[in-house]
């Protein structure tokens, strides 16, 4: 089921161009903002707004989905934590933020919400290049 109203259903975010991968339920893009690098999105495949809103099952491998992208982020980005967000108050749509936080992080006791910066937006061949490394690397953990 989707909601034509909905961003995320629609197909007009997470934009193409950043898809890394399909999980089965979810799918997993590289967020438009790389000033944190490798913060990467995974967007449950079906419109719903909450957790309580899937089978268990289902609840169960979203986050074995959620769980294999940020191991391969750690492994990738050599993160010292991972973050984790589930909010949806601006895109009512399940969707998890899987944020690796690195030696070198310039806010490493804030969440990155609270970080000013100006967005580092990738595009090209570096998006790309970006985009396969990720794709490289769940394909080596198969």
């Amino acid at each position: 089921m989707t909601d034509p109203a909905c961003k995320a259903c629609s197909g007009a975010w997470p934009r193409a161009d950043h898809f890394v991968a399909d999980l089965g339920l979810s799918k997993a893009y590289l967020h438009d903002d790389q000033f944190f690098p490798g913060w990467t999105v995974v967007i449950f495949q079906r419109h719903a707004t909450e957790l309580f809103h899937l089978a268990p099952t289902e609840r169960f491998q979203l986050m074995e989905e959620v769980n294999h992208i940020a191991k391969i982020l750690a492994e990738v980005f050599q993160a010292k934590k991972i973050n984790y967000e589930l909010l949806g108050n601006q895109l009512p749509h399940i969707h998890w933020h899987i944020i690796p936080r690195l030696a070198n992080d310039p806010a490493p006791l804030e969440p990155v919400w609270r970080v000013q910066h100006e967005p580092m937006l990738r595009s090209g061949s570096d998006l790309q290049s970006a985009v396969q490394r990720l794709q490289q690397a769940i394909q080596n953990a198969c």
